[in-house]
């Protein structure tokens, strides 16, 4: 288990029921969470200072009730970046904080490097990693099918005072571009992927992360640079485990390296920790 202590401005203050009740700067957020298993100790959607409450929908989806007036949108800061939150469909506010604890590390292992650092940053969201990476100084080539997604990377990039960093922006299928990259001759140093559990791509084409994993890894090794740094995955997806992660990135990726392999948590402020995920990272000696 891994997590990150670094945040002033993010905090999970209770889970229970379901639900996890966070502040997100001065505003306060109660969201749906299908691994809080246990019960709330109290109501969390009574408290004193909550600011929007998301409810799922038996029909699938669900929006925001806002209990006390909020902005639209705002900022919060880790260490000295800036990212943009705003509270969209299906319960998501634009950042994984738990994700720090995986900015931390990559930051880490680019500063170490002392060369030049090429970063793919795949299935990109808003750019959290591509903002990590960027601030420590590599090149990022950050991927999302989403238009909008990327915009919001370009935002959390200007907001992090990075306007200068090497970052380019694709708005593309990750599978697609990275078959394009290898008939390019295009290598990266680093790759970092988020994959989803479950999509369609714009020719109908399914996704599903059991299924896929492997082979796109794989494929992903093909843009690997002859003298890489690491490469990172993420997931959500319950049924996937740590060790599983592990396994694929040591049997997909040619160049051998170490791997580690973790559960990413968040601590709860009323005591224990909230499970989001895990992560796997295979290094390579500099």
């Amino acid at each position: 288990m891994r997590f990150n202590e670094d945040w002033k401005d993010f905090e999970v203050l209770d889970a229970g029921d379901g639900e996890k009740l966070e502040r997100w700067g001065k505003v306060y957020l109660l969201r749906p969470d299908p691994q809080v298993i246990w019960p709330a100790e109290t109501k969390l959607d009574k408290f004193k200072d909550l600011n929007a409450h998301y409810h799922r929908s038996s029909s699938g989806g669900g929006k925001w009730k806002i209990i006390k007036p909020m902005p639209e949108e705002w900022c919060v800061s880790w260490k000295n970046l800036k990212f943009k939150i705003k509270p969209m469909g299906f319960k998501h506010t634009g950042l994984f904080p738990e994700q720090a604890v995986n900015w931390a590390t990559m930051i880490d292992l680019i500063k170490n490097a002392k060369r030049p650092i090429s970063v793919l940053n795949l299935f990109g969201y808003t750019g959290g990693a591509t903002v990590a990476c960027a601030s420590a100084g590599a090149s990022v080539c950050h991927v999302d099918s989403a238009k909008a997604m990327v915009e919001r990377c370009k935002e959390n990039i200007k907001l992090s005072g990075l306007e200068s960093a090497q970052v380019r922006y694709i708005i593309d299928d990750c599978r697609k571009f990275v078959e394009r990259e290898i008939k390019r001759g295009k290598k990266y140093d680093a790759i970092i992927m988020d994959p989803p559990s479950y999509g369609r791509g714009t020719n109908g084409e399914v996704w599903k992360l059991e299924d896929n994993l492997f082979e796109f890894v794989k494929l992903c090794d093909g843009v690997l640079s002859d003298n890489p740094l690491f490469v990172l995955i993420n997931s959500y997806t319950t049924g996937l485990g740590a060790i599983v992660m592990e396994m694929v990135l040591n049997k997909a990726i040619s160049k051998k390296g170490n791997c580690t392999s973790y559960e990413v948590c968040l601590p709860i402020k009323q005591g224990g920790y909230l499970p989001c995920g895990n992560s796997a990272i295979l290094t390579f000696d500099k």
